[in-house]
């Protein structure tokens, strides 16, 4: 009977630290590589323009038109009200600053001619068009 306890292997032990610590760089690098989507981002497919150059802009005010006619700035949902006033606060701040309209390619001519004419009333005419 000593004989049998004598030849008793021991458990083998997993050792879970490892195994943490390669999880817990996955994890890292999954979020250090993910991109992150603004739940305000308005689902616009741009119009296609054969002649445009490069889209280049280093502008921080953009305000984008949906294909429902839904106008937003900076990501936030606006009135045309609303966007006048802001234009006018913007236009206050600095009249040099230029502004990116991004409008679905199906957006109706009225509304982006809104916009555009909101732009050129409170003085703010560095403004251009996003295509694809």
């Amino acid at each position: 009977m000593s004989e049998l306890r004598a030849k008793r292997r021991k458990r083998p032990e997993l050792n879970l630290v490892p195994l943490i610590d390669v999880l817990v760089m996955l994890i890292f690098f999954a979020f250090v590589t993910m991109q992150f989507k603004s739940a305000a981002t308005l689902n616009i497919t741009l119009p296609k323009v054969d002649t445009a150059g490069k889209n280049e802009f280093k502008g921080t005010n953009t305000i984008a038109i949906d294909k429902d006619g839904t106008i937003s700035f900076n990501g936030k949902a606006v009135t045309e009200e609303q966007l006048v006033a802001v234009l006018e606060q913007v236009h206050n701040i600095d009249k040099d600053i230029p502004v990116l309209i991004k409008a679905d390619e199906t957006t109706q001519l009225k509304k982006l001619a809104f916009v555009m004419d909101a732009c050129r009333k409170t003085g703010l005419n560095k403004f251009s068009l996003q295509s694809r």
